[in-house]
């Protein structure tokens, strides 16, 4: 898994009926992209991730 600083993280829910969960990468601390990420979710907080095989990365949209 490879990304860059502004794509989305979404890690599928794990329930019938559980939401997908969405968070902006903003630092990526592994080489050439790869995990861990440090993402912010929509509520503000951050948390640094090592993304399972249940997450998957939305490239930035270019602006």
């Amino acid at each position: 898994m490879q990304a860059n600083v502004g794509d989305k993280l979404v890690v599928h829910g794990h329930v019938v009926g559980q939401g997908n969960k969405k968070a902006e990468i903003i630092e990526i601390r592994g080489a050439d992209g790869a995990p861990p990420y440090l993402v912010r979710y929509d509520d503000g907080h951050e948390h640094l991730v090592f993304p399972g095989p249940d997450a998957v990365i939305e490239p930035a949209r270019p602006q």
